[in-house]
């Protein structure tokens, strides 16, 4: 009797876990031309749906849930990240900026000063868009005219970094100093290095005039300069407790510190006692709130590496 209701268990089990898989697959609209594949990613998937469920089975402060990690490879979520040589965000203007002003909450969507996520894609990419939020938002912020500036103009123009093998979001500043940003209308994303089309496309006038550098280890200069704009960090995002999360305040201290991603603080506030700023990733919509995650604020390096590698632009 044991044996057969151990059976029935594993069997309901399978079951359980068959029927997610598909539904991961429809979801996200995936091919599977070989067997051999559609073991692979349903191992990957068995694994992440492990992890999702005991983390989600605890009383921590954020959940975990499928999305297009679910059933990645490393090599691939390798190909979702893409900043190289962190240490440049150190290279700008330092300022201490006054703490005073410091509020419970800003969100700079509400603001209109944020435009909507986008997904990078299979390209190491991500220090564009953390590039481009920033100066979106500066220019937002200073003129009340929210554009929406073309990532695809520093993936295939900007020589200063590598396109889709990575780059960096100060880099890309001291690159737009002496170059328009150009509007995404007339550059769309592409998701691939290209040629660059900068000369044949319509200037905007729009260019960065400097960039500053937030203090490290600063909490407090960190929510400084979010309070003023959008600021484009350096995080580690290569642990799967941060690619599968969806919802509520991270602040897993296994993230790590190691820099590996650049995405954009939108934002912070406040819920049942803690602080957070509010991230913007480029990882589309099915990822995270929306496409968005909340990141506890804390001292130190802070979660994910956060307070290690801030800066942000200004405009003319």
């Amino acid at each position: 009797m044991k044996f057969a209701a151990a059976l029935l268990a594993a069997t309901a089990s399978a079951n359980t876990m068959a029927t997610k898989f598909m539904e991961h697959i429809i979801t996200f609209d995936l091919s599977m031309p070989t067997v051999e594949e559609y073991n692979m990613r349903r191992e990957l998937f068995e694994a992440a749906d492990f992890l999702i469920e005991t983390h989600n089975s605890t009383n921590a402060s954020f959940t975990l849930g499928h999305n297009k990690f679910s059933h990645m490879t490393e090599e691939e979520k390798a190909g979702t990240r893409g900043l190289l040589s962190p240490e440049y965000l150190l290279a700008g203007e330092k300022t201490i900026l006054s703490e005073e002003k410091n509020g419970n909450s800003i969100d700079w969507r509400a603001e209109g000063a944020v435009n909507a996520i986008q997904d990078q894609g299979q390209c190491g990419s991500c220090w564009t868009f953390s590039t481009m939020a920033s100066v979106e938002g500066e220019h937002a912020i200073r003129t009340g005219n929210l554009l929406k500036f073309a990532e695809q103009e520093l993936v295939d123009c900007d020589g200063l970094s590598a396109g889709c093998n990575g780059g960096s979001m100060a880099l890309a500043f001291y690159w737009l100093k002496s170059h328009d940003a150009l509007l995404e209308s007339d550059y769309p994303y592409t998701a691939r290095d290209g040629t660059c089309m900068y000369d044949s496309l319509p200037s905007t006038g729009v260019r960065t005039t400097t960039y500053t550098s937030v203090t490290q280890r600063s909490l407090s200069q960190l929510e400084a300069a979010v309070q003023q704009g959008v600021v484009s960090v350096a995080i580690e995002a290569d642990r799967a407790v941060f690619q599968l999360y969806n919802s509520g305040i991270f602040d897993s201290t296994s993230c790590g510190t190691s820099l590996d991603h650049g995405v954009a603080l939108v934002g912070f506030g406040t819920e049942s006692g803690q602080d957070y700023f509010i991230l913007r990733n480029s990882w589309g919509t099915s990822w995270g709130e929306q496409g968005y995650m909340k990141l506890a604020a804390t001292s130190g390096a802070g979660i994910c590496g956060v307070n290690l590698g801030a800066v942000y632009p200004a405009t003319n």
